[in-house]
């Protein structure tokens, strides 16, 4: 029998889940062989309608936040519209990034694959995406922290050990994939990450530490709670495949965090 989603927070407003990695959102163009999607699973779970007010990839876990009437669901998407809720996420990347700094690097629109309309079979679709490779680049901007540094006695691309990092990263913009595109601009990828990592250390996690995911996790949101305004804090630790690799990461390596 199907595990229930984990609920992290609820109250008559709103309910935040700890999505897991592989599980869609809801419905897209781009996964439409998928027949499951958070939202279909909390309705079922909850036995009422849930209005998600942001996304996280299909691949990333973490933090998801829902809505549980339209009007909070439009107050609380406001507040990401306009930058007001902090996001914090963490992610296993690939080399030895600086101990903190803030990448700055406009990217461009990318067709988003939840409108409908993005459907290339169609002449609205392809006008719709042929709009957005046209589109100038946008402001993006992402603050970066550090947190543990490994080294592994492997050669996997062209060096003879191999280096990754546990970061902290807090977008301060809300671009699409920008987490991942701006980790890729400073060349240090998202191990796992099928887009805008690198094929050979994607592979070499799966074998040496038997990892299939993108090592991705939204691990905490800040927000304003409708009506009342009061702050919200959730959180969520690393946990599963995430938390299972960075364990054996650090037992097979040198690890050096931060002092």
């Amino acid at each position: 029998m199907r595990e229930p989603l984990a609920i992290l927070y609820q109250n008559e407003r709103l309910v935040a889940i700890d999505k897991p990695a592989g599980l869609l959102v809801h419905r897209s163009n781009i996964d439409r062989h998928e027949t499951e999607f958070a939202v279909q699973r909390l309705r079922d779970q909850l036995g009422r309608k849930v209005y998600p007010v942001h996304r996280l990839d299909k691949g990333t876990s973490g933090v998801l936040l829902f809505a549980l009437a339209a009007e909070h669901a439009a107050s609380l998407s406001a507040q990401f519209e306009k930058n007001q809720v902090e996001k914090i996420y963490q992610a296993l990347v690939r080399g030895w990034p600086n101990e903190q700094g803030e990448i700055d690097h406009p990217l461009t629109r990318e067709v988003d694959p939840y409108d409908t309309v993005s459907c290339r079979e169609s002449a609205q679709g392809q006008a719709y995406a042929q709009s957005y490779a046209e589109a100038p680049a946008q402001a993006a901007s992402t603050r970066y922290r550090t947190l543990a540094r490994f080294e592994l006695p492997y050669r996997v691309d062209r060096y003879a050990r191999s280096r990754y990092a546990l970061v902290e990263l807090r977008p301060l913009t809300g671009r699409r994939h920008q987490l991942r595109r701006h980790l890729k601009h400073i060349s240090h990828p998202i191990i796992g990450d099928s887009t805008h990592g690198k094929g050979q250390h994607n592979r070499f996690f799966q074998a040496q530490f038997g990892c299939h995911r993108m090592l991705l996790a939204c691990v905490s949101l800040r927000f304003r709670e409708p009506l009342s305004q009061r702050e919200c804090f959730i959180q969520s630790p690393l946990r599963g495949q995430f938390a299972e690799t960075v364990s054996k990461l650090t037992a097979e390596s040198a690890a050096f965090p931060l002092r």
